[in-house]
């Protein structure tokens, strides 16, 4: 038996299970010895992208495969813990460990200031196996329940990581804010889930699938509901509007955290459960066109917010909802290759951008005002040139990777959906290349500001990760074609048929588009032929809405102020005065009460009983006695 063989897919379960035994070395440690913290939890995600590639041959050899193990037995009902094996959680499996690998490594010197490390060093990357840990699991989870169960962890995961700083009353409210929101979805999550099982008696996703597929399956009406409560799940996890409030808040943590979960992890599992469950959603046109609706909406509303931001991670926030959105746009067509293709050029292109800016601010004494940035490329030459690398690939820019997966995706909007879809999405298009060329012009292109003089390119240890970064944002895009039979591209690769297409028309057209964003960033934020604060002025109404976020925070907020907290209060006196004090504490009362007063004549002692007794006969004989006379 070779070591392939032996280290090939039945073995995938060991990658979370190394993440999982990390944590709980480091967490008891992190303290006392910080360092050796931060080396297991390297070591362990290392191991699992050494692993990754076993699994990955593995794969191309056996083919998929699952297994699981038996957890509970209720009644008829078997519950258990299984693991799927196939292209689409390879996929993730290899994203994931990879963009971890680099953010841990990057975040060594990121935590270190001035040769101190951050207080919290040892913590930070105890939470960081067990988010990599509940991710891993989530995507090699075969059954809805043990998904759901490492759903809630990633969420946990991420609340721990955002709120990283919590002595920082912004870092503690926006882990708050980031639990809340997507706890709000998971309802939907949870319940549509419990919906499914009560249709076909399993949590087992491919059971499911196949007695839905059957002509007296699932009743359409219970299919529709259930699959579209999960999709609130996913728009919660994927920040999709109107659950999008909380990712730009989320910035407060790490910048490395933000890389790792608002990149290509946390964000990716709405995505990839909607893309795991895509033959559901195919039996339920109606949701599948909900699915394309707003992730479209969310593509072009995300891609407006992020023009006028100042905060350079916010800018970066929301072209995450923004692409999220062209993903989920992309599975409402029916591209599933095209969504996940996606994924993994948008995830490692956002993963270098935020690696990047968190460079810049590490030279700029934790700075994050576009506006007081400027002609950085000289002072931070590795930094900014990876940078533009992963900008030009999210703009759409031939040859990088996005310029591949976006053509792939506004194919399948043109041949499966409405025709008012592909005229908004390149719309979109024209927006991506616009905030991507604003960002890139303003902080590295800019004029140079006297107090940027003393920024200064980041060791080795951070730029080293965005090379590697920039490299794969640059040739992961090729991946698209099919070279030789035994590789048919991604698509071929991830669903077993279908080639990388392109229509010439099309093609051109978003890559005009796309160009022809870069170029009006140019002649705004540049040379300024046009006039980016005279436009502002002209139309300060416009201006001032998009600055405010279209008020929508505003109003979830007032929302939540004026009548959630308002009922929660009604609903706590109510509890309170009626429940409480006069239902259990009034019957209570009562009892106790009638309990002092009974205790008078129930004393337990026999010579009380004997005297009432004999009090007794005397007062019956003294009532016979007046009677008679």
């Amino acid at each position: 038996m070779s070591l392939t063989d032996s280290l090939g897919t039945n073995w995938a379960w060991v990658i979370p299970a190394l993440c999982a035994s990390a944590f709980f070395i480091i967490f008891p440690i992190r303290r006392l010895v910080p360092r050796i913290g931060a080396a297991v939890s390297i070591l362990a995600i290392l191991l699992g992208f050494a692993l990754f590639w076993f699994v990955l041959v593995g794969l191309l050899s056996d083919g998929p495969g699952a297994y699981s193990i038996n957890w509970l037995t209720v009644g008829d009902t078997t519950l258990k813990w299984g693991v799927v094996v196939d292209r689409l959680s390879v996929t993730m499996l290899g994203l994931v460990t990879f963009v971890a690998l680099l953010v841990q490594v990057y975040s060594l010197a990121y935590l270190t200031h001035h040769g101190e490390r951050d207080p919290g060093f040892g913590r930070y990357f105890a939470f960081h196996s067990l988010f990599a840990a509940a991710m891993l699991t989530l995507v090699l989870a075969d059954n809805l329940l043990f998904l759901y169960i490492a759903w809630e962890l990633v969420g946990l995961g991420s609340y721990l990581l955002i709120g990283f700083w919590h002595e920082r009353r912004s870092a503690a409210e926006a882990a708050k804010k980031a639990f809340v929101t997507t706890r709000i979805g998971d309802v939907g999550l949870f319940i549509g889930i419990i919906m499914l099982f009560k249709a076909t008696g399993t949590f087992d996703i491919s059971t499911i699938i196949h007695v839905a597929s059957q002509p007296d399956g699932i009743n359409q009406a219970t299919l529709n509901i259930s699959v579209f409560l999960i999709f609130l799940g996913a728009m919660g996890k994927s920040a999709q509007f109107p659950f999008h409030v909380w990712l730009p808040d989320a910035m407060e943590g790490p910048t490395p955290v933000s890389a790792l979960i608002h990149a290509a992890t946390m964000v990716a599992a709405g995505v990839y459960l909607v893309a795991r469950l895509l033959p559901l959603y195919e039996l339920a046109p109606t949701v599948l066109l909900i699915v394309a609706s707003v992730g479209l909406f969310t593509f072009i509303f995300a891609g407006t917010l992020a023009l006028v931001m100042t905060d350079i991670k916010r800018v970066l926030a929301y072209s995450t909802i923004s692409h999220l959105g062209l993903m989920m746009l992309a599975l409402g067509a029916g591209g599933l290759g095209a969504a996940i293709f996606h994924l993994v050029a948008h995830g490692v292109s956002k993963a270098l951008l935020f690696l990047g800016a968190g460079s810049v601010m590490h030279a700029m004494n934790d700075e994050t005002d576009m506006w007081k940035m400027g002609g950085l490329r000289r002072r931070l030459p590795i930094t900014g040139w990876t940078f533009v690398i992963g900008a030009a690939s999210l703009a759409g820019i031939i040859p990088l990777a996005g310029f591949f997966s976006k053509d792939e995706i506004l194919l399948h909007v043109l041949d499966h959906l409405n025709p008012v879809f592909i005229v908004l999405a390149l719309l979109g298009v024209v927006l991506s290349a616009l905030y991507m060329a604003r960002i890139v012009l303003v902080v590295f292109f800019g004029p140079p500001k006297i107090e940027n003089e003393s920024a200064h390119e980041s060791p080795l240890v951070m730029t080293l990760p965005l090379i590697l970064l920039a490299f794969f944002a640059a040739t992961v895009g090729f991946l698209a074609f099919n070279y030789t039979n035994d590789y048919p591209g991604f698509g071929g690769f991830l669903e077993g048929h279908g080639e990388f297409k392109l229509t010439i028309w099309l093609t051109v057209a978003s890559l005009a588009l796309a160009v022809g964003g870069v170029t009006l960033g140019w002649m705004t934020y540049r040379s300024g032929t046009i006039s980016h604060r005279r436009l502002a002025e002209r139309y300060a109404w416009i201006h001032k809405l998009v600055i405010n976020k279209y008020y929508l925070d505003d109003a979830i907020q007032w929302t939540i102020d004026k009548l959630v907290l308002t009922f929660g209060g009604f609903v706590g006196v109510f509890d309170r005065v009626v429940i409480n004090d006069t239902g259990a504490d009034g019957s209570a009362y009562t009892v106790w009460l009638s309990a002092m007063k009974v205790r008078l004549v129930q004393t337990g002692r026999f010579y009380n009983y004997g005297m009432l007794m004999a009090g007794g006969v005397v007062g019956l004989a003294l009532v016979w006695w007046i009677v008679q006379t």
